[in-house]
């Protein structure tokens, strides 16, 4: 299958985790022998327009001014008569050039819309950008919802989640046992202080210990507030580790709270309920972490602050694993699989 990626902006010029699902995702159809090209602004400096990275093809569409990436993207796809175009929401004004370059070539158009696209579009151009795509992906329900407010519909609206390296859970090592893990970047959003709370309604339970993964701006208020409250010697904040530690922290632990108040996938949550641990979350009005949750024996969801404290404790009741199978369907290979079976069948749909 040629498939034309439209991604004004891909990494390392942007660092959105829905920019990074893009990149990977293009990784993976090419990886698995589609013919692959992400259509965006250049920002090597070496001579030529075409590169290619880790075996990925790249087009600069422009090396002048940048606003002629939209007049210029349309043409080029209709000359590289793909199978499928498949553009990131970022800007609207990039959807639109791809919708055009879809007609020209007569090919759907598959929109992949994270829900960390930057805010202060007109909203006409938004409402275009969701109307106009054969089909819009989003990583949950909850930004599936947020896309139909835009104008997006039931029918042209897809939910694929994330996906993670299951292999990569299996051959790391466990960590250190411990009660919780939490990980978020430390911000304004994080609201760690919800976990810390509830930690301090247990500190006369004799034996837990938590680990804190991330870093950020309010790292050291939440230090302070832990030794604050008395948890200081039971909470560790690691850092912002990588992958595999990440991996071994997960596997150690028997459960993994989520309390933060932004997420349109809860990315760390997959990787630790899969890892085996139970996976406690607050529910956010903006946060689609409690999909991954719903009707799953190891997952407590909490409406009252109040009561997370408890929900910790009867988290602990269930027994401790550091693998769990049942989160092979979130495997890297399936999650590509249901791209190219969402291409193939919108393909079929347009003839």
């Amino acid at each position: 299958m040629r498939i034309a990626v439209v991604f004004r902006d891909p990494p390392p010029q942007s660092t959105r985790p829905g920019a990074d699902r893009l990149r990977r995702v293009a990784q993976a159809l090419d990886d698995r022998g589609h013919e692959v090209t992400v259509y965006c602004l250049p920002w090597w400096e070496q001579a030529g327009r075409r590169i290619e990275i880790n075996g990925l093809d790249h087009e600069g569409v422009t090396f002048e001014h940048p606003a002629l990436y939209y007049t210029r993207v349309p043409g080029l796809l209709a000359r590289h008569d793909p199978d499928v175009v498949f553009a990131s929401a970022s800007p609207p004004g990039a959807v639109m050039a791809a919708w055009l370059g879809a007609r020209l070539a007569r090919v759907p158009l598959i929109c992949d819309w994270y829900g960390d696209e930057p805010d202060g579009s007109d909203s006409r151009w938004l409402g275009r950008a969701a109307s106009r795509p054969t089909r819009i992906v989003a990583p949950s329900e909850f930004q599936r919802t947020r896309v139909r407010e835009h104008g997006a519909t039931a029918e042209t609206t897809a939910v694929i989640p994330d996906g993670i390296d299951f292999s990569r859970i299996v051959t790391t090592d466990p960590g250190e046992r411990r009660e919780i893990a939490y990980a978020s970047r430390l911000n304004d959003d994080s609201n760690l202080e919800d976990l810390l709370l509830a930690l301090a309604e247990l500190r006369n339970r004799d034996g837990w210990t938590a680990t804190v993964i991330g870093d950020g701006p309010e790292r050291a208020a939440y230090e302070t507030q832990a030794r604050d409250l008395r948890i200081g010697d039971r909470v560790e904040f690691a850092g912002d580790l990588p992958r595999e530690e990440r991996i071994a922290v997960y596997r150690g632990a028997h459960t993994f709270v989520q309390t933060a108040r932004r997420q349109t996938f809860a990315r760390e949550l997959l990787w630790a309920l899969a890892c085996g641990c139970v996976g406690v979350v607050e529910i956010q009005g903006d946060s689609s972490a409690h999909e991954l949750v719903e009707r799953r024996e190891r997952g407590i969801r909490v409406t009252d602050t109040d009561a997370l404290d408890e929900a910790i404790e009867a988290s602990w009741a269930l027994k401790f694993r550091d693998v769990d199978e049942t989160f092979q369907s979130f495997d890297d290979a399936a999650i590509t699989g249901e791209y190219v079976d969402l291409f193939r069948r919108v393909g079929v749909e347009a003839r």
